[in-house]
């Protein structure tokens, strides 16, 4: 990827000789990270190297009667006006200029000061505007001059406020094993970035699961990203998530993919271990007989906190886990409490974020003795 803000811009803070140098750098690190766990080899997923983000958040910087995309700098000494970022599709890299262009001409700039974009893989774009002040009507009309001039949805926030302009969801296409699924992504909630690694984490889970059989319980499964898929694999799949957002976007996504196989509750982690094993009781659980399950295997894609000890010590009561993480830190101190019963099988990383020094892991655990 060649960008003319390298060096500059903290979006990208390792990009020294390239896409492969990069890359190397982190199979490198996370091999000798993960050393005591694993021996084997670590199946590495590259990413595209450009256009590869499918959402991406930008300051608005406002000099004199012009406004620019701005970014932090990698020096954290101030801010860097930029006009270009190929880090996003090629759908966000177009509008970017234009809804640029467009925000002058119709002059909704006043008080604007972020821009958030989600597109799909088919060019569909949500873009919300952030601002300091409330917006009214008049602003309603110009914003919808600006989506139908540009084919675009807008979402209008500021305190307490949320005008939508079209809708505020973008519905992506993932193709995984020669299968479709359809996605509804909602604005202002947690997507995966990057679509093409996305599918390829999503892929290299189901086949961790290939020859598992029974039900399977998912902790942290958000708006179903892995939940639908692995619906077609077991006979049953209970899934568990904190954000009332995302479980009724993952209730609409199993709608948009025929699943009917799921039970999606809305409770913490912490909750539902306490309802599994009889310590209080849960008006959301009373539909859901734990007893008709068989779960013998346990799906897990936690925050950067990872599990900690307590989720740990309940993960282990499964034959069968695997583990996707967004922070290779956290995932090697779960791995410390998991591996005193499991033996971890297979790794895989997977470059989500190119240019940084974050990665995605996977891990397949069995347990010890099977």
């Amino acid at each position: 990827m060649d960008c003319k803000h390298f060096g500059e811009c903290g979006a990208c803070r390792v990009y020294e000789n390239g896409y492969e140098a990069q890359l190397d750098e982190k199979v490198v690190q996370n091999k000798a990270r993960f050393a005591p766990y694993f021996q084997g080899d670590i199946s590495v997923y590259r990413s595209l190297d450009a256009h590869y983000r499918a959402r991406s958040e930008f300051k608005i910087w406002h000099t004199d009667d012009e406004i620019f995309y701005a970014m932090n700098r990698i020096d954290k000494k101030g801010v860097l006006l930029i006009d270009e970022c190929p880090q996003v599709n090629i759908y966000i890299s177009k509008l970017m200029p234009k809804l640029l262009v467009a925000i002058q001409k119709y002059d909704i700039g006043f008080k604007l000061f972020g821009a958030d974009f989600l597109s799909a893989s088919s060019g569909e774009i949500v873009v919300s505007l952030l601002y300091h002040r409330r917006l009214d009507l008049a602003w309603e009309k110009r914003a919808k001059d600006i989506a139908d001039e540009l084919g675009i949805s807008i979402i209008g926030r500021s305190r307490k406020q949320k005008i939508i302009i079209g809708q505020d969801y973008i519905t992506e296409t993932l193709h995984v094993n020669k299968d479709i699924y359809k996605f509804q992504y909602i604005e202002n909630s947690f997507t995966q970035p990057n679509p093409r690694v996305n599918e390829k984490m999503i892929a290299w889970a189901m086949d961790r699961f290939s020859r598992v059989s029974g039900d399977l319980l998912e902790l942290y499964c958000g708006a179903g990203n892995f939940t639908i898929p692995f619906a077609k694999q077991f006979n049953k799949v209970l899934a568990t998530e904190i954000s009332k957002s995302s479980i009724n976007a993952a209730k609409e996504n199993m709608r948009c993919n025929s699943v009917e196989n799921i039970e999606f509750v809305r409770m913490s982690v912490e909750e539902f271990m306490q309802a599994l094993d009889g310590v209080r009781e849960f008006r959301r659980m009373k539909e859901i007989v734990i007893e008709s399950y068989n779960l013998n295997a346990l799906f897990v894609d936690p925050p950067r906190s990872g599990m900690g000890e307590n989720t740990c010590r309940f993960a282990s009561r499964y034959n069968h886990i695997v583990y996707i993480s967004c922070n290779p830190l956290t995932l090697a101190e779960d791995l410390k409490i998991l591996c005193k019963t499991h033996t971890v099988t297979d790794m895989a990383l997977f470059d989500q974020f190119p240019y940084t020094h974050h990665v995605e892991m996977g891990v397949k655990l069995i347990k010890k003795g099977l």
